[in-house]
């Protein structure tokens, strides 16, 4: 397989190998002891603090709370809403002894909160004037995988869930696109994501709910990324749980109830959106460092390092995230390397000569402008609109190279062929044993009905009967 001097598989040799290797290598992640598990790395911890920082920030200004949950659920707690466990189960992890000894009641590491907000909820609900109930939380949940891979399926990973209680369906429905909506705008504004918000098919629904919601991108090998899943519950765990209301007539109500998440997936769908052969690409409104500046000291030069330093001291003060890479046992060209390899946006070569120009180099990590000098002086005032111009390339960029690899098609050889590079757009059925004919041919699932879309009527792709939903549904390999 083709390398770089890195090491580095080539995208177009293997995307697969290419993003196990550079996850590692540009230090994002460690694997975990345990099986399926996995270390964030300083480096990765603080990409995910920036995606944490935004989200919530809008979490709270829609008027959600957060709150902690037990990670420790009783067993029985999930075998209450029985399409919820049946969808779990093969995923759960549970523990039968502590301190000791066998416990009365085994207890399972929480794959998803619902069941214990449930059980919460009903203490906290008594009448119509305690809802709407919007709580989120920030925690671990434990999914038992089989084929594990770095931030896109790990057995332990890291994420918020939404849980919110309301009065009837009108209400919860609209907290249900809500949510999907806080996840559209980070992964358009803040990751350069362009996803394509739509609902599940009844076969891909969350367990346990009426209607899911979804995100989906296109990941840089044709394959999708359900990236953010915001899920409609309908009354069933508010009748599993006893979550009722008084209303105003005095007549008690069951709760309409909804839940919502996105995770560290969104890390990998970051780096599979926008990486390249040289290693990751970081949109800057997510980047851990936006400007890396390398100075360059041979024989140690003191005047640059004090320069480098004064010239990051005004960037921050600017706004900008900037790191200044000064260690002396590795070369300039290692650092520019290596910095290429982890994303940053741009970098800043500053020397003798061009500190006595007072100017520094400045180097983007994508485009084929090279490098050029740009004085020292205006880079506070001047990188703020270059950085804003390098997300919105990246935007467009990934947005061209989803809509190139998406094709409309009405017969199952066309069909074949689109799902094999990309995402096909086509009538379907809408019926369960349909999608798993489609997936076992082609290993493609339907990705979403998307929620702007134009009407279309006719036959299903693949079996031929009339086709419902009443508009071509996105059919995709994915994550």
């Amino acid at each position: 397989m083709a390398r770089d001097e890195r090491g580095v598989t080539a995208q177009s040799e293997d995307f697969a190998a290419w993003y196990n290797e550079v996850v590692f290598k540009a230090g994002l992640v460690d694997r975990g002891p345990a099986k399926g598990t996995m270390v964030i790395r300083p480096y990765g911890y603080r990409l995910w603090e920036r995606l944490q920082a935004e989200l919530d920030g809008r979490i709270k200004d829609t008027g959600h709370e957060n709150a902690y949950f037990p990670l420790l659920i009783p067993e029985s707690y999930l075998s209450r809403e029985a399409q919820h466990v049946e969808g779990f189960s093969p995923e759960l992890a549970v523990v039968t002894h502590a301190g000791g000894k066998e416990l009365e009641e085994a207890l399972v590491v929480r794959p998803t909160s619902e069941t214990i907000i449930g059980e919460m909820m009903a203490k906290w609900i008594d009448s119509h004037r305690d809802l709407p109930l919007l709580l989120n939380q920030w925690s671990n949940v434990v999914r038992w995988e089989l084929r594990p891979r770095m931030f896109l399926r790990t057995t332990e990973f890291l994420w918020q869930e939404g849980h919110t209680a309301h009065v009837d369906a009108a209400d919860a429905l609209r907290e249900t696109e809500l949510a999907l909506g806080l996840y559209h705008e980070v992964a358009r504004d803040l990751a350069a994501m362009p996803v394509i918000p739509g609902e599940k098919t009844p076969g891909e629904r969350f367990a346990g709910a009426v209607s899911t919601y979804t995100i989906e991108g296109m990941m840089r090998d044709g394959r999708a990324l359900q990236a953010g899943t915001s899920h409609y519950m309908g009354t069933n765990f508010a009748a599993a749980f006893g979550i009722r209301y008084t209303g105003e007539s005095g007549r008690e109500e069951l709760c309409h109830t909804t839940s919502w998440g996105m995770s560290t997936r969104m890390i990998g769908g970051i780096v599979m959106t926008h990486g390249d052969d040289k290693g990751l690409v970081f949109p800057p409104r997510l980047a851990p460092y936006q400007v890396v500046i390398v100075p360059i000291t041979r024989g140690g030069n003191t005047e640059v390092e004090s320069a480098a330093d004064e010239l990051a001291r005004r960037l921050r003060a600017a706004g900008i995230r900037v790191h200044v890479d000064a260690r002396p046992q590795l070369t300039p060209g290692f650092k520019y390397n290596e910095w290429e390899m982890r994303g940053v946006p741009i970098r800043l070569e500053l020397g003798p000569r061009d500190l006595e120009a007072g100017t520094a180099l400045l180097v983007k990590r994508l485009g084929d402008e090279g490098k050029r000098a740009i004085a020292l002086d205006a880079l506070p005032t001047e990188l703020p609109a270059i950085l804003d111009e390098f997300q919105e390339f990246l935007l467009t960029r990934a947005t061209e190279f989803r809509d190139t690899h998406t094709r409309t098609v009405d017969d199952w050889d066309a069909f074949v062929e689109a799902v094999g590079t990309g995402w096909a757009l086509a009538l379907h059925c809408g019926t369960p044993a349909c999608e798993d004919d489609i997936k076992a041919r082609t290993a493609a699932t339907p990705r979403c009905i998307p929620l702007e879309a134009d009407s279309a009527s006719g036959s299903c792709v693949r079996c031929g009967a009339p086709a419902v939903y009443g508009k071509r549904v996105i059919f995709g390999r994915a994550y």
